[in-house]
């Protein structure tokens, strides 16, 4: 019980905070690369991967290494941006 509480306390952390929202909202988009994803958002680099952190604490984003660069996806508990803000 403990185990499940403390997964939903740190999922809705995550998703609770527009910027990381639209960060969701650009990894729809496909796999992206901090710069990928700083271009999308307009957030600066430290910012953006305080939040990337933050997301993948809270199992909405993964992150893996392609060809030497870091790049990030939306898990499915990401996907839930489909239905916030309508």
């Amino acid at each position: 019980m403990e185990e499940t509480r403390e997964y939903h306390r740190r999922y809705l952390m995550a998703i609770n905070n527009p910027l990381r929202r639209g960060i969701l909202r650009a990894l729809k988009e496909g796999d992206s690369t901090l710069e990928d994803l700083a271009s999308a958002t307009g957030l600066e680099a430290k910012t953006l991967g305080w939040h990337l952190s933050i997301l993948e604490h809270g199992f909405c984003v993964e992150k893996d290494v392609k060809e030497g660069k870091t790049v990030y996806r939306l898990t499915q508990e990401g996907k839930v941006v489909d239905y916030v803000d309508k």
